[in-house]
């Protein structure tokens, strides 16, 4: 039988919302306790623990088919392998930072400044965009202990709450780029591959519209159903039901997450009455 094997790192947060993600999906998963592998009992899918850093790697050469990864470590590997989706989770930004005593005026400070990271093929390509030159100390792990012991005047590294900065008196000065998990896939799948990695992405694309998307009932006056079907056109158009009251009805409709508030309220100024808003699980467009 054709598997799909599928690289998500061993431990930490991205890990256990790819784990989520898939289980969304419908997949069943065994051994909880992640040791090194694990098999799906409903979907052609295996399911290798590794190191994030590695995954671009083990999915260029073939050993992994489909990886869930950081686009920082994408992007900081630069391998040969295919970008499949964005998967909404795991954001962060890449930022540069300096002791917070510092008067900063800009991005020509760094001349001639050292600056410590772990991704130093992300820095260098912002440093030569915005023709700086900096001397790139590259370190793993720690990297903001670096200017208070002397390695470097600056840092480059992920930043997420910005409290880590705070800790080692250093402050957030430039934004280099912004990250999320993504799918990526080798360049070398078979069709039967390719195959199973349409299906799979078919149902993460479900489970994404569900969060994006909320179903929302309603009772409105007959008179502004034509009103409300405007601001509220659903995956095509709203499905109305007459209501035993005379010249109402019940509308049933999809409404997209980011709009929810915006809308609620020019419902109610167009007379929506009883307004339910509920959770959508799966979404199949």
């Amino acid at each position: 039988m054709t598997l799909l094997k599928i690289a998500v790192q061993k431990k930490g947060r991205l890990s256990d919302q790819s784990i989520s993600l898939l289980k969304e999906c419908g997949i069943k998963i065994s051994n909880s306790d992640r040791k090194l592998r694990a098999l799906s009992s409903n979907f052609p899918i295996e399911i290798l623990y590794l190191r994030d850093d590695d995954i671009p790697q083990y999915v260029e050469q073939g050993v992994a088919d489909l990886g869930i990864v950081g686009e920082n470590e994408i992007w900081e590997k630069d391998k040969d392998l295919i970008i499949i989706k964005q998967l909404g989770f795991a954001r962060c930004k890449m930022a540069l930072a300096v002791a917070k005593e510092e008067k900063y005026d800009g991005l020509g400070w760094f001349n001639g400044k050292r600056i410590a990271t772990s991704y130093p093929v992300i820095l260098q390509k912002f440093l030569t965009e915005n023709k700086i030159e900096a001397v790139i100390e590259e370190i793993s792990g720690s990297v903001e202990i670096a200017p208070g012991i002397g390695l470097a005047e600056a840092i480059f590294d992920i930043v997420s709450t910005g409290s880590t900065l705070i800790m080692n008196g250093l402050k957030e000065v430039a934004t280099v780029c912004e990250s999320q998990a993504s799918l990526i896939a080798s360049t070398t799948l078979s069709a039967e591959k390719k195959k199973l990695l349409d299906r799979l992405v078919f149902r993460m694309e479900s489970v994404k519209s569900a969060k994006e998307n909320k179903y929302i009932l309603l009772n409105a006056p007959l008179d502004k159903v034509e009103d409300i079907a405007k601001i509220l056109p659903g995956m095509q158009s709203p499905t109305i039901l007459p209501l035993q009251q005379k010249g109402w009805c019940s509308l049933h409709s999809v409404i997209k997450e980011d709009d929810f508030w915006d809308v609620i309220e020019q419902l109610k100024m167009l007379g929506a009455e009883g307004i339910l808003v509920v959770p959508i699980e799966k979404m199949i467009k």
